[in-house]
């Protein structure tokens, strides 16, 4: 039975409110990449690496690798300015089963699991100031494992909560809220980065980088070998140890630095409530991905200028940005920095709630997703039973695990829809050659290209060496298959694509 789009526009309903200029476009880009990851995830890396050479290449393979991507969606983006970004272009260019597939995984694991990730990474940071806000203050626990509410699992669903029903009242105050956090996060930054011209450790420039640089790049050679865990898809078998090389560890470790980079296309979702978004859906894509990787790089220059890279491996907590403050500055640094950090998470939280329930909306217009979330409220014109259901899915995530295995969790599911995304640019310029394209992707078919490649490796990688992870979250995508098959019949076989 072949599938049957239809286009309809309900004018008597409630309408998206177009409240959005440029820059509260390019907040929700930089707002919802800037949460507590550039902050924590360099321990791990440079656990991994052990050389302040690929600490740095890794941020630079990642801020590439965003870049392409902005610059490849930003055509997507001007071509179709419609509620649901992402999800539309994979409707669009690849079929509805592979929008389903994406809004499917992007309810159940991508955007829900981010924000639980930055909302217990919030009780985590909290926790600086309140020592009984900890993941291991258990209120009820279930087996040895991570599952079960702890006071900072506790503290993210209060926070989740709070800026949920705050974005009920609309899209201005939820874009208002936004604007304030992302430039105090962006303040934030700015600080980490001044600390690294005020407060140079003579100890940390010589270890990594000493004279003529020579220490920073030990160990950064293409030959040189690297240990790393290699995880198992079994629960219960210990994990194994692999002797790679340089390239495949950088890879291994983007799931740090990809993930405190992502979230940038949320900006796509919120296509209906944006001014002329032909023009700002583009300009904002570039302008606050370019803005954010600029300063994440520069932030890691800092790490390195004051500690050194073993401080930096053992960062209490991986607390690594806590941990520079406080070299800086002693205790008053330190509680700076981690307050600096939970305005930084409120703020990427506030901007996941608002862009993701815009595609549970798309959906659910399509005939894709349970009816009443695509109702628009009457009063506020935003999509209230929308941000509910991603509300409930996203506490019980929060109750599910640590904020290290949501982040691996997520990120695999991340690549492969921006992969199969930027190949839906080259099937739209073969099917739909005329079209208007306000903007055209920037050296289009090169750079598209290279971000496949490169995002196909990183992918091959994980699967390899993160199997824990990344398998069930390929067997959880290729599950979305007979619930779409069942959303489809229940529709009586149509997928109805509204004008939203």
């Amino acid at each position: 039975m072949n599938t049957t789009i239809e286009t309809k526009l309900d004018t008597s309903a409630p309408q998206f409110v177009r409240g959005m200029g440029l820059f509260s476009a390019t907040a929700i880009v930089m707002g919802s990449m800037i949460g507590s990851g550039i902050f924590i995830v360099s321990a791990d890396m440079s656990r991994t690496l052990g050389s302040p050479a690929l600490l740095i290449a890794a941020w630079l393979v990642t801020a590439a690798m965003t870049i392409i991507g902005a610059l490849s969606y930003g055509e997507l983006a001007a071509m179709m300015p419609k509620a649901g970004g992402q999800y539309v272009y994979l409707r669009e260019s690849l079929g509805p089963l592979w929008g389903f597939l994406y809004g499917w995984t992007l309810f159940l694991v991508i955007q829900t699991g981010t924000i639980a990730a930055v909302g217990v990474a919030f009780g985590k940071f909290l926790g600086v100031f309140f020592p009984g806000v900890s993941q291991t203050r258990w209120i009820w626990h279930l087996g040895s494992g991570n599952v079960g509410l702890n006071t900072a699992n506790l503290t993210a669903i209060v926070m989740i909560t709070l800026l949920t029903l705050l974005n009920t009242f609309g899209v201005k105050l939820g874009a208002a809220v936004q604007n304030i956090f992302t430039s105090a996060k962006v303040l934030a930054l700015l600080a980490v980065v001044g600390v690294g011209f005020v407060a140079k450790n003579a100890a940390a420039m010589a270890t990594n980088f000493g004279a003529g640089w020579h220490n920073f790049w030990v160990g950064a050679g293409l030959g040189t070998m690297h240990s790393i865990a290699v995880g198992s898809f079994w629960p219960g078998t210990h994990d194994a140890v692999a002797i790679v090389g340089a390239l495949t560890a950088v890879a291994v470790v983007q799931v740090g630095s990809l993930f405190s980079s992502d979230s940038w296309n949320n900006v796509t979702f919120t296509a209906g409530e944006i001014e002329n978004p032909k023009r700002n859906l583009p300009l904002s894509l570039v302008l606050g991905t370019g803005v954010v990787l600029l300063l994440y790089i520069a932030c890691n220059f800092v790490y390195l200028s004051v500690l050194p890279l073993a401080a930096i491996q053992n960062a209490p907590q991986d607390r690594v940005a806590t941990a520079v403050m406080e070299a800086a500055f002693g205790g008053i640094g330190a509680k700076l920095m981690a307050g600096a950090i939970l305005i930084s998470t409120f703020g990427c939280v506030n901007g996941l709630v608002l862009a993701g329930a815009r595609v549970y909306y798309a959906m659910s217009k399509d005939g894709l997703f349970f009816k009443g979330v695509g109702k628009l409220s009457e009063k506020s014109g935003v999509p209230v039973n929308s941000l509910w259901v991603q509300w409930g899915w996203t506490c019980l995530l929060c109750l599910s695990g640590s904020y290290g295995q949501l982040l691996d969790y997520v990120i695999f599911a991340v690549l492969i829809f921006y992969i199969l995304t930027i190949v839906g640019l080259f099937v739209l310029r073969r099917t739909q050659p005329d079209a208007p394209r306000p903007y055209k992707a920037i050296g289009y078919p090169v750079l598209p290209a290279l971000y496949i490649v490169m995002a196909t490796w990183v992918s091959v990688v994980l699967l390899r060496y993160k199997p824990q992870y990344t398998w069930p979250g390929l067997i959880l995508v290729l599950l979305g298959v007979p619930v779409y098959l069942v959303w489809r019949r229940s529709s009586g076989g149509n997928v109805t694509v509204d004008e939203v």
